[in-house]
């Protein structure tokens, strides 16, 4: 008779940790993505769902990279993208995708910020709101959550990785 080894409790709470970990980071980036929606839509103690984009659009601009109609275009939709990828992330839906989306999303805000700072233009970054100045600071916090993005996506393949592997 044939006998099949039934794992451990300290196996499985092993086997744990990588999902806890990855919810975790999941949910801290979300939200993060959540609040720079909503401070982008909600400022000055009302609702901007008309108007957010007049006021984005400025902080866009600032940073002398775009034409006029992809500047207006990028301030109506990226709080939207933002809000979504906030909400996916804390699902977990389609993780392996919207943590991609995540981190060359943020890896596009970093490299204008980044630009920016090198040829000192005074800006508001526009990450939480119209008011931020745009800071080393700031390229530091966006840097952390770059890392943490990648863990994300990293995370969100190695799991489906081992999940496939394990049930084939």
């Amino acid at each position: 008779m044939a006998t099949t080894a039934i794992p451990s409790e300290t196996s499985l709470r092993a086997a744990a940790w990588p999902r806890v970990l990855l919810a975790i980071g999941r949910i801290a980036l979300a939200v993060v993505f959540l609040v720079a929606a909503y401070t982008k839509l909600h400022f000055n103690g009302a609702w901007h769902f008309g108007d957010y984009h007049f006021f984005f659009a400025m902080a866009i601009d600032s940073y002398n990279m775009l034409p006029f109609w992809a500047v207006q275009l990028m301030a109506r939709f990226l709080p939207i993208l933002e809000a979504v990828l906030g909400a996916l992330l804390i699902t977990g839906l389609g993780l392996r995708w919207v943590g991609s989306i995540t981190s060359a999303l943020l890896l596009v805000f970093i490299g204008a910020m980044t630009r920016a700072l090198i040829l000192h233009i005074q800006i508001k970054c526009g990450c939480f709101g119209n008011d931020e100045p745009l800071t080393i600071w700031t390229l530091l916090r966006d840097s952390t959550l770059l890392v943490l993005a990648l863990a994300v996506t990293s995370g969100a393949f190695l799991i489906k990785n081992r999940h496939d592997k394990v049930s084939s």
